[in-house]
C-alpha cells in the first residue's frame, strides 16, 4: 500500500470515528422509515382500532369510499366512490363505485364488499361502531339501511334525520368504514367473529400498500401493492419501528436512521429545530385539553363555584409557558378554524373576582378537593399550574396522578371532582363532531352509561342545549345552521360548563428534508402513497 493509500484509509477511519456528517447514515431512497411508539398499536382490524397510530397504518392498507383533503378539510375527495349524491329529503346517500379496483388478493371490489364491511362494524360493536350508533345505525337495522342495488352502487339510508354532510365527513375521516375483502375475511372467520381474530394481525384491503409483517412492539412493514388503481405508490416499502424512548427517536433522526418520527417529547422536538436537515410539522388536531368538574360533587354543582374556577385558570400563561408544541390557546367547545366557531371569550386569571364568587357561593375560605391527571406531559404541568392558581382563590386541590385507565376510568365512572384531560372528537370538520363529544348529554342518569360523551361524564345536563344541538344538526339552510351553532356556544358559556377548554391539541412530527409530498393529516389519516425521497437533504425548517 502506497503512502497516499495509507493516508486515505486513515482519513476515512478518522471521519467514521468523529461522525462526520458527510458520511452520515441515510435510509434507502426507495423506503420510508418511520419511528413511533407502538404501545397503543393493539390491532389492525379497522372495526376495532383506537388511537392515531393504528389509523395512520390502516388508511394505507385499505381504501374508503371518500377522503378529506388534508390541506382543506371541508373538501371531500373521491376515493372508491367516484361520485355520490344526496336525496332531496337528506335521508339517502348514493355512492357510485369505481369498476377497476381489486383487493390485494386479486378479488374484484364490489358494492357487496362495502355493504358487508359496514354491516361488520355494527355487528361486532367494537370501538368504531360508536359514531354510527350515534347516527341511529344498529345491528338490527343496518341490513335495511345499507344496500347494494348493483355491483357498483351503494345506498345508505339514514335511520333518523341528520346532516348528510356530517355522515359523509365521517365516512371520509374516521377510517372505520374502509372496504374489506369480504371473501378473504370470511375464509378466516372463527366462531362467528367476522374475522376479527385474523384481522388483528393481517389485512384484506385494496390500499396502496400491503402488509408484510407486524411484530407487536417491534416492527411493522408494508410493501407497495402492484396494480393499485390510483397507480403504484412511490415508495417500495414503508417500515414502522417501535421506539419508546423520545431521546432515541431524536438521536436516530439526527443520525439519519429515520425519515419521520412521531410521539417525540417536545423538549426533544425543540432540540432539533435548528437542524438544517429536518423540518418540524405541527398539525392542529380537533382534540381539546380541558379542566373538567364533576357536577355530582356538590361544590361544582354550584354555578357560582364553576364561575369562580373559570377565573382561577391562567389560560394565557399555561399556553405560553407549557403548551408550545402541544397545543394552542382555545376556549370554545367547537374546534378552531371552522366558520361556526366563535372567537375565544377572552377569559383570564382574575383572583379577586373568583374570591368574590366563592364567597357568594358560601365558601369564603375556599374548600378542599382533588385534581386527577395523567402522570404524563403536558397534562401534569397543566395540573400543577391549575393547582397553584386555584390555591390563590382558596380552593385546595390535591393532585392524584395515574395511568389512562386510572384517570379516565374514574371519569367514565363519574367518580372524580376535578380532572385535567384531553378529549373530544373534532375528527370530522363539522361543529357537531366536537359538540357530540364534549357537550351533548342526552341522558344524565348514571344507568345510561354514555361513556363516550364527555358531557355525561361531568354530569353537565341542559335539556335546552341538547335540543339546540339536535336542531342545528338537521337545519338545512347553511346560514341558519351557522347561527344556530353560534347560539349553542353562547348558551354553553352562560351556563358555565363543567368542562372548560384550555388549549387545542398540536401534534408535532419531525420529518427529514429528504421526504417529499408528506402531508400530516389532522384526522390521523395520513396518506403515504404519494410520498417520495430525494437522495440529498435540503435546508430545513423550524418549530
Amino acid at each position: 500500500m502506497t503512502l497516499t493509500q495509507r493516508c486515505g484509509a486513515w482519513l476515512i477511519t478518522l471521519l467514521m470515528l468523529t461522525g462526520s456528517a458527510s458520511i452520515q447514515a441515510k435510509t434507502p431512497d426507495d423506503q420510508l422509515i418511520v419511528g413511533m411508539n407502538m404501545n397503543n398499536l393493539l390491532t389492525l382490524d379497522p372495526a376495532a382500532m383506537t388511537g392515531n397510530e393504528v389509523v395512520g397504518i390502516v388508511v394505507n392498507l385499505y381504501d374508503g369510499l371518500v377522503e378529506l383533503n388534508p390541506q382543506q378539510l371541508t373538501e371531500v375527495r373521491p376515493a372508491l366512490a367516484e361520485r355520490w349524491s344526496v336525496s332531496p329529503d337528506n335521508r339517502t346517500l348514493t355512492f357510485h363505485l369505481r369498476d377497476n379496483v381489486r383487493f390485494h388478493s386479486g378479488n374484484p371490489l364490489t358494492s357487496a364488499d362495502a355493504v358487508w364491511s359496514m354491516r361488520r362494524v355494527l355487528h361486532l360493536n367494537l370501538a368504531q361502531a360508536s359514531v354510527w350508533k350515534s347516527y341511529g345505525f344498529s345491528r338490527d337495522n343496518v341490513d335495511q339501511m345499507i344496500t347494494a342495488p348493483d355491483d357498483h352502487t351503494l345506498v345508505i339510508t339514514l335511520p333518523r334525520p341528520n346532516d348528510p354532510q356530517l355522515v359523509i365527513y365521517s365516512l371520509a375521516a374516521l377510517g372505520s368504514m374502509v372496504v374489506l375483502d369480504s371473501k378473504t375475511v370470511q375464509q378466516h372467520e372463527v366462531d362467528g367473529d367476522w374475522g376479527n381474530r385474523w384481522l388483528t394481525t393481517h389485512e384484506a384491503g385494496s390500499g396502496p400498500f400491503r402488509l408484510d409483517v407486524w411484530q407487536a412492539k417491534d416492527v411493522l412493514r408494508m410493501s407497495r401493492a402492484t396494480d393499485y388503481w390510483r397507480g403504484e405508490a412511490k415508495m417500495s416499502r414503508v417500515v414502522f419501528r417501535h421506539l419508546q424512548e423520545s431521546q432515541t427517536l431524536r438521536l436516530m433522526m439526527e443520525k439519519g436512521d429515520l425519515d419521520i418520527a412521531s410521539n417525540m417529547a417536545i423538549p426533544d422536538v425543540r432540540a432539533l429545530r435548528h437542524d438544517p436537515d429536518l423540518t418540524i410539522d405541527a398539525v392542529r388536531k380537533g382534540t381539546i385539553y380541558y379542566l373538567a368538574m364533576s357536577m355530582k360533587d356538590p361544590h361544582f354543582d354550584n354555578i357560582k363555584v364553576r364561575e369562580a374556577v373559570r377565573y382561577l385558570v391562567d389560560y394565557q400563561g399555561i399556553n405560553k409557558s407549557l403548551m408550545t408544541g402541544y397545543g394552542e390557546l382555545h376556549q370554545r367547545p367547537i374546534q378552531a378554524g371552522m366558520p361556526a366557531t366563535l372567537p375565544d371569550p377572552g377569559y383570564r386569571l382574575d383572583v379577586p373576582r373568583a374570591r368574590a364568587l366563592l364567597a357568594e357561593a358560601g365558601y369564603p375560605d375556599g374548600f378542599d378537593t382533588t385534581l386527577r391527571v395523567l402522570a404524563d406531559q403536558p397534562f401534569l404541568n397543566i395540573a400543577i399550574a391549575v393547582q397553584s392558581t386555584l390555591l390563590q382563590g382558596g380552593i385546595r386541590a390535591k393532585i392524584i396522578t395515574g395511568t389512562g385507565n386510572q384517570i379516565y376510568g374514574a371519569m367514565r365512572d363519574r367518580q372524580f371532582s376535578l380532572l385535567v384531560g384531553r378529549g373530544g372528537s373534532g375528527v370530522e370538520p363539522h361543529p357537531h363532531s366536537s359538540l357530540r363529544a364534549l357537550v351533548y348529554n342526552p341522558n344524565n342518569a348514571d344507568s345510561a352509561r354514555l361513556t363516550n360523551f364527555q358531557g355525561w361524564r361531568t354530569g353537565f345536563y341542559d335539556a335546552q342545549l341538547n335540543s339546540m344541538i339536535d336542531q342545528a344538526l338537521v337545519e338545512r339552510d347553511k346560514n341558519r345552521q351557522q347561527q344556530a351553532y353560534y347560539a349553542i356556544q353562547q348558551r354553553y358559556d352562560q351556563l358555565v360548563p363543567a368542562l372548560m377548554p384550555i388549549s387545542q391539541m398540536l401534534d408535532s412530527v419531525v420529518v427529514s428534508n429528504r421526504v417529499q409530498a408528506y402531508q400530516p393529516h389532522p384526522s390521523a389519516t395520513t396518506f403515504l402513497r404519494d410520498v417520495w425521497k430525494t437522495p440529498e437533504a435540503k435546508a430545513g425548517g423550524t418549530l
